[in-house]
């Protein structure tokens, strides 16, 4: 059995919502999504979550600072000291620095950096599916899915480049059945 304090990368549309599910249930870790970080943060008006809203709701990326701290906040709890799953964070090199920082305060690692791989047109072709089923217009669009795709691969794909040396990264081919992808991600967590 291997380490539980775990990242889940890959390309909008590769299928990491449907793994991090899988590997929860496995790993018997709390998945940490920023996204659920921000509505819980949102909902419960904290001092983050109003200064969030405040970004959000005028259409506005959250900076760094404030999602960095709720990250922060939510590894500070006792729940993660076992292992966690960390989706959606880091989404660029300074997070992924960041992240390094309050990991090492706290005295936790990173066991694996866990990186889907799905190519350009599977992702197209995929997320053109989820928006029939799901009726997400964000996936409807060619344009959009393309910027999704750019902004992944110039902001959030660097981040595999800071963890490589680290000797962490367990890239994984995405393509196949669910359970397919996910025989090999447990396969390279040796689970």
């Amino acid at each position: 059995m291997s380490g539980k304090h775990i990242l889940l990368f890959g390309p909008p549309g590769a299928g990491k919502g449907t793994q991090a599910s899988k590997l929860v249930t496995l790993l018997q870790v709390p998945h940490i999504s920023t996204g659920d970080m921000f509505r819980e943060n949102i909902k419960n008006e904290t001092e983050l979550g109003v200064l969030a809203k405040s970004y959000s709701s005028q259409g506005k990326l959250v900076p760094d600072e404030v999602t960095i701290a709720m990250v922060k906040d939510r590894l500070s709890r006792s729940d993660v000291k076992t292992g966690f799953l960390l989706d959606g964070f880091p989404r660029s090199v300074p997070q992924a620095e960041a992240l390094h920082a309050i990991l090492e305060e706290i005295g936790l690692p990173i066991d694996h950096v866990v990186n889907i791989s799905v190519s350009d047109d599977d992702i197209r072709s995929r997320l053109a599916k989820r928006a029939g089923i799901e009726g997400r217009a964000d996936d409807a669009d060619p344009k959009v899915i393309q910027n999704r795709l750019d902004t992944y691969k110039s902001q959030s794909e660097p981040c595999l480049d800071f963890y490589r040396p680290k000797g962490i990264v367990r890239d994984v081919d995405g393509i196949g059945s669910i359970d397919e992808v996910f025989d090999r991600i447990k396969l390279v967590l040796n689970y």
